[in-house]
């Protein structure tokens, strides 16, 4: 996924990548790294190529494959990236990904392997 480079976005960026659940809207974030939410907005466009809800919602994809992979629960893992309910998270990663979490992390039946 591309990062920012300016760096107040990269701030942005690495903290949302250490933590995806932080909810904080870009006001929040340009009190935090020195910057209006309209230049944030601006440079998360033009060098991401992604509106910042859109980057947001696809690091928070990337965070949770690994989640769901490792046969995390799709309530837990929506938690943990910070989606309100399970509901929302499966609406956002059919979007992002074209498939739901089931779809994409079929469970399989205790012992089999693929």
């Amino acid at each position: 996924m591309t990062e920012p480079k300016d760096p107040r976005a990269r701030e942005v960026a690495e903290a949302l990548a250490a933590d995806p659940s932080d909810g904080r809207p870009l006001e929040a974030w340009g009190r935090a790294v020195g910057a209006s939410a309209r230049t944030l907005a601006r440079l998360f466009s033009a060098e991401t190529g992604l509106a910042f809800g859109q980057w947001r919602e696809r690091l928070r994809m990337q965070a949770a494959m690994p989640m769901l992979a490792g046969g995390m629960t799709i309530e837990a893992v929506a938690s943990r990236v910070g989606y309100a309910s399970a509901s929302s998270f499966v609406a956002a990663f059919h979007r992002i990904v074209g498939l739901t979490p089931r779809q994409y992390f079929p469970v399989r039946p205790h012992g089999q392997r693929s």
